[in-house]
C-alpha cells in the first residue's frame, strides 16, 4: 500500500463506523482498508466508461465532419421552391439547407417523383408536366434562389468540387419512369436536366416494368420487364444513368441485373430477411447485386426496418394522430390509403403528415405504455446484416425524407450525425463509414458513366 494515494469519498466518521462493524482483529483491519480501494476501483471503472462514451461521441463527430455524407432519396414539393418559400428557410420539411447544415448532411438527392396513373398518352402528358416542374424547381434552388449555398452536380467529381467550395450539393434521381412515356429519347432529355438515376416503376405497374405492389394481388402485366423496359435498361446504360431497382418487382429486378452492362443501385431499400416487405431486397437479390457491382442504399423508413415494432407503434399512434388531425381541422386518412387518393390529396397529406405526426409523437412520449418507435439502432441492424452478407462495398444510406422516411434518432436532416454515431458505436472504421455515406454510390456512378463513355457509337 506504500506510495498509493487513495481518494476516498467516505468521511472519517463513516470509516470509523465501518471499522466497528468489520471488527478489531488484524484480518478485519485488512478488509477495512480494502473497502476504500474497492470503492476507488468501481469509481475508476465508471469514470473510464464515461471517458470512452465521450471519446466515442467526439470520434463520431470528427468522422462525420471529414466524410461526405450522401442521402440518396429526398422527396420534394415544388411549392417549397419559390422566392418567398424555399429551402434557405427552416421549413417543416425534413430536409432544407438549415437542417442539412445543422446535421452535417452534405449531399441530397432530390427526387423527381410522379405517381402511377393510366398507361395512355394523356396520362403520360400529365405526368411529364409534373416531372418537368420538379426538375425546374431543383434548378431554381441551385441557380437562382441559393447558388451561394448549394450547387447541382452530375458526377462524383462535380459533387466533390461543390463540397470543397463549402456549399451543399444537390443531385437528381427520378422515381418512376412513367412520365417518360414510350419515347426512349426522353431518357436523354432527363439526363440533360440532371437525372443520374431512374427507377422504371413505382407503386403500380408502368409501361416499362411490373411493380413490387403486384405481390399484394399477384396481378402482373409482364412478369418482369416489358419489351420497352428491356430497351430502357440498355438506353440508360448507353447514356450513363444509374438504374434504380427499389420499386420494381422481384422478377423485374432480376431481369435488370441480368441485362445491365453497368452496376445498378437500390436507392432506398432494406433487407427483406430482417423485415419481410416487398419493398426490401431478399438475399438472392442482394447477392446478385453484389455480383453486378452495385449498391443497396439502406432506407430509414420504419415500415421497411422492423415490421413488428412498426405495427405495434402504428396501431397505438393511429387514434392519437386522428385526434390531432381532428383538433386541427385537417382531413386525415390512413397512410395505407394514400395510393387510392388524387395527386392533390396525396400532396396535402404529405404536407400535413409531419405536422400531425410531430404533435402525436409528443403526446405519445408522455405515455409510459406507448410502444417504442423504430430507431437508429434498428436501422443500422440492416446495414450490419447486408454488409455481412454482401460486403461493406455494396451498402449505403438513404432516408426517404419528405416521402415517408424518418425514425427515432434520424427524424430529419438535422439529426444525421446520430447515424454516424451508431456506426462508430458498432465498430465501423472511418473508411467503412465513408463508403456507407456515399463512397460506394459514387464508385457506382463513376462506373456507370465510364460504361457510357465507352459505349459503341452508331
Amino acid at each position: 500500500m506504500q506510495g498509493l494515494t487513495i481518494k476516498c469519498s467516505l468521511s472519517f466518521e463513516t470509516c470509523c463506523k465501518t471499522r466497528l462493524i468489520v471488527g478489531k482483529n488484524k484480518t478485519d483491519m485488512r478488509i477495512f482498508w480494502l473497502i476504500p480501494v474497492l470503492i476507488l476501483l468501481v469509481s475508476c471503472q465508471e469514470d473510464k466508461k464515461k471517458t470512452q462514451e465521450k471519446s466515442l461521441e467526439e470520434r463520431a463527430l470528427e468522422i462525420h465532419k471529414k466524410v461526405m455524407t450522401f442521402d440518396t432519396h429526398v422527396d420534394i414539393n415544388v411549392k417549397n421552391f419559390t422566392d418567398s418559400v424555399n429551402y434557405t428557410q427552416r421549413l417543416n420539411t425534413q430536409v432544407n439547407l438549415p437542417k442539412m447544415e445543422e446535421g452535417g448532411l452534405d449531399v441530397a438527392w432530390f427526387i423527381v417523383y410522379t405517381g402511377q396513373d393510366s398507361l395512355t398518352p394523356l396520362g403520360y402528358e400529365k405526368a411529364s408536366a409534373n416531372a418537368l416542374s420538379k426538375f425546374e424547381a431543383i434548378h431554381r434552388l441551385c441557380e437562382e434562389i441559393a447558388p451561394d449555398r448549394i450547387g447541382l452536380a452530375g458526377s462524383s467529381a462535380e459533387a466533390r468540387a461543390i463540397h470543397a467550395s463549402g456549399r451543399k450539393v444537390a443531385m437528381i434521381g427520378v422515381e418512376n419512369a412513367y412520365p417518360i412515356g414510350e419515347d426512349l429519347s426522353n431518357f436523354e432529355k432527363y439526363h440533360s436536366l440532371g437525372a443520374r438515376y431512374v427507377s422504371l416503376a413505382h407503386n403500380g405497374h408502368s409501361q416499362f416494368s411490373d411493380s413490387n405492389t403486384g405481390e399484394a394481388d399477384s396481378i402482373w402485366l409482364y412478369n418482369g420487364l416489358s419489351d420497352l423496359g428491356k430497351k430502357a435498361v440498355i438506353e440508360m446504360n448507353r447514356i450513363g444513368i444509374m438504374i434504380d431497382i427499389s420499386h420494381p418487382s422481384q422478377e423485374a429486378v432480376m431481369q435488370m441485373l441480368t441485362l445491365s452492362k453497368a452496376p445498378i443501385i437500390a436507392s432506398h431499400s432494406s433487407a427483406r430477411t430482417l423485415c419481410n416487405h416487398s419493398r426490401n431486397l431478399d438475399d438472392a437479390q442482394l447477392l446478385r447485386l453484389k455480383e453486378n457491382g452495385g449498391v443497396v442504399q439502406t432506407v430509414a423508413l420504419d415500415a421497411y426496418i422492423n415490421e413488428e415494432k412498426n405495427n405495434a407503434r402504428e396501431d397505438y399512434m393511429r387514434v392519437i394522430r386522428q385526434n390531432v388531425a381532428d383538433s386541427l381541422g385537417i382531413p386525415w386518412f390512413d397512410r395505407s390509403e394514400l395510393g387510392e387518393k388524387t395527386d392533390a390529396q396525396q400532396e396535402a397529406y404529405m404536407i400535413n403528415y409531419r405536422i400531425v405526426s410531430s404533435i402525436a409523437d409528443g403526446i405519445a412520449a408522455k405515455n409510459a405504455d406507448a410502444p417504442p418507435p423504430v430507431n437508429v439502432a434498428d436501422f443500422v441492424d440492416h446495414i450490419d446484416y447486408m454488409a455481412g452478407l454482401i460486403g461493406i462495398d455494396h451498402v449505403g444510406i438513404s432516408s426517404d425524407f419528405d416521402g415517408g422516411g424518418g425514425i427515432q434518432g434520424w427524424r430529419d436532416a438535422s439529426e444525421t450525425l446520430n447515424v454516424t454515431l451508431e456506426l462508430v458505436r458498432r465498430g465501423y472504421s472511418e473508411d467503412d463509414i465513408e463508403k456507407l455515406w456515399g463512397g460506394n454510390l459514387m464508385r457506382v456512378l463513376d462506373q456507370v458513366q465510364a460504361v457510357a463513355k465507352s459505349w459503341p457509337q452508331d
